[in-house]
């Protein structure tokens, strides 16, 4: 079946609808207007204003409101526009959601699932652009996933919404167009381990979310160059899949981390420092970072493409630590 980032977003939230009665969505625009990206569109019109809830400008408010849902057996799948947006709530999230079952002695569950675009790429300027994901993947007791992929798009929210404590869904903003062929059985996946989605033998390039495509795309750049680059998708940003690096590195014996965050106390930061306590004897060259430019997303299409990772500049690290070896 031929499909879109974005329409395998809106099966997954139709399923949850339909499958599971306690669930219900909530967020700025996510009814009458569809959602700011689309994914929601009809959905109001299927379910009805009490599963599809159009809530205030107020992320602390309706995300709070989720979380009291949650603590009382509802499923809420709550939308939050933009993770620049969700530092108006992260006091809810990382306050409340993250720490009331450990608060309450494992009493109290917050089975909440928060999605959000994150991201650059579209010109849309500093204040909707920034990649943050890496600051949740630093809290205790909240899950955080990074669907890249058809699959992942459909099937992460249903595992997700099983999940007793509270689950993030960073949707990178650029892919929401991507366009693939899905199985017509796709359904329910893993949320617990990373996946490689290109073998290799040479480096590792460990990506996620938006820069999945790009160091897929460097790969194939290397290939024509006659360097084997493994491609591996973290997909889980916490916890991380310690094991699946380690082995990728083992395998390859070097490594390029790439992540849309700055570098400065990045996600790439954590993974290199785990390959460096976990596989540092198989290592034949320093673990390499690829990383935005330590600005604010610059408007300009030029400057903000400088600004990002990008798959010239990710070949260009992982030809870096080839040669080292």
């Amino acid at each position: 079946m031929r499909t879109t980032y974005r329409e395998a977003l809106r099966a997954a939230l139709r399923e949850a609808l339909q499958k599971e009665p306690r669930a219900f969505l909530m967020g700025e625009d996510v009814g009458r207007y569809g959602g700011t990206y689309a994914v929601t569109r009809g959905l109001l019109e299927e379910f009805g204003p009490e599963r599809v809830r159009d809530t205030p400008l107020s992320e602390s408010g309706f995300v709070g409101a989720g979380i009291g849902a949650a603590m009382v057996g509802m499923r809420p799948i709550v939308e939050v526009m933009t993770v620049n947006f969700s530092l108006l709530c992260l006091d809810q999230i990382v306050n409340n959601a993250a720490t009331l079952r450990h608060m309450s002695g494992g009493q109290v569950s917050v089975p909440l699932v928060i999605r959000m675009a994150t991201g650059a790429g579209r010109q849309v300027a500093a204040q909707h652009s920034h990649s943050l994901e890496g600051w949740y993947a630093h809290i205790p007791g909240i899950k955080v996933l990074a669907p890249a992929t058809l699959e992942d798009a459909r099937g992460m929210l249903w595992t997700a919404l099983q999940d007793p404590d509270p689950v993030i869904l960073f949707e990178h903003a650029t892919l929401y167009g991507l366009e693939g062929d899905l199985a017509d059985g796709a359904g329910p996946v893993d949320i617990a381990r990373a996946a490689v989605r290109r073998p290799g033998r040479d480096v590792s390039i460990v990506a996620y979310g938006g820069t999945l495509s790009k160091a897929l795309q460097a790969a194939g750049t290397l290939a024509a160059e006659g360097i084997e680059a493994e491609v591996l998708d973290l997909r889980v940003l916490r916890p991380l899949d310690t094991g699946a690096i380690l082995a990728s590195v083992s395998r390859t014996r070097r490594a390029v981390v790439v992540d849309e965050g700055w570098r400065t106390g990045s996600l790439s930061a954590e993974v290199a420092a785990r390959i460096m306590e976990g596989a540092f004897y198989d290592l034949e060259a320093p673990v390499a970072r690829v990383c935005s430019a330590e600005v604010p997303i610059p408007y300009p299409r030029h400057l903000e493409e400088a600004a990002l990772p990008q798959p010239a500049a990710i070949a260009e690290a992982a030809r870096r630590v080839v040669g080292h070896g």
